[in-house]
């Protein structure tokens, strides 16, 4: 009997360290959740923002990427302080570049549009503006109206298409899409988050790009957060190519 229990104390020890050493490599990004096969998914890109700090991007474009989308604004005023340079020295590298705007559920469709007008300049063979629509500061407890949120969202996603000449492409987690997106804004492609599993849309949409995982390490980079966000194109890449050229 005594024999029994410790041979079950050994076993719990046994899968609780490897439960732990398995927590530690996923944690730290040795081990992803997700690894896109690169046959299926052979254009991947990166997101980066202040978070990142300085980066060389001659070297960070080295690394198996073909795009970047960069954190421009956020809300009616705010504006990323490294998204300057980011979006200068990206344009110096052979990466197709993008700008993306953090969706306030606190600020109009209009002013935020505004801000983001004012700070992004057009440029030729820019990614589409994107919207950065996601859940923040626990508001996921107690989500926001869906018709007022969707209103504001609907102004800035217009007012962008407009000034661009591009629908913008909305960023969104499974949450947010299936509480405010599916079934609307289908003039605006999907760059979906799923850090876990493969991104499924419930209304039978598809998604234009995925963001796979936020715990990637790549050289190149020097702020506060090692890690940085990978995603992938839904296509080739002779279809990257043409994709809003």
């Amino acid at each position: 009997m005594k024999k029994r229990i410790l041979i079950s104390i050994i076993i719990l020890c046994i899968l609780l360290a490897a439960a732990y050493i398995a927590f530690h490599l996923i944690w730290n990004g040795v081990i992803l959740l997700n690894n896109p096969s690169l046959r299926k998914y052979p254009v991947r890109g990166v997101d980066v923002s202040h978070y990142q700090g300085e980066i060389d991007w001659p070297l960070l474009a080295e690394q198996g990427i073909d795009f970047a989308f960069i954190k421009a604004t956020e809300g009616s005023g705010h504006v990323d302080d490294k998204f300057a340079f980011n979006f200068a020295e990206a344009l110096k590298t052979d990466l197709r570049v993008g700008a993306y705007h953090f969706f306030s559920f606190e600020s109009a469709g209009k002013t935020q549009a505004d801000n983001f007008i004012a700070t992004v300049g057009k440029i030729d063979g820019m990614l589409p503006p994107v919207i950065d629509f996601e859940f923040y500061g626990g508001n996921d407890q107690k989500p926001p109206d869906k018709a007022a949120a969707a209103r504001e969202l609907r102004i800035l996603a217009d007012a962008l298409t407009e000034h661009y000449g591009k629908n913008p492409i909305i960023y969104a987690t499974e949450e947010t899409y299936e509480r405010y997106i599916s079934g609307d804004f289908d003039d605006c492609d999907i760059w979906i988050r799923n850090v876990i599993t493969t991104p499924t849309l419930t209304d039978g949409r598809e998604w234009v790009f995925w963001q796979y995982t936020n715990r990637e390490i790549l050289k190149g980079y020097s702020g506060d957060e090692r890690y940085i966000d990978m995603n992938v194109f839904y296509g080739s890449k002779k279809e990257f190519a043409k994709y809003v050229d």
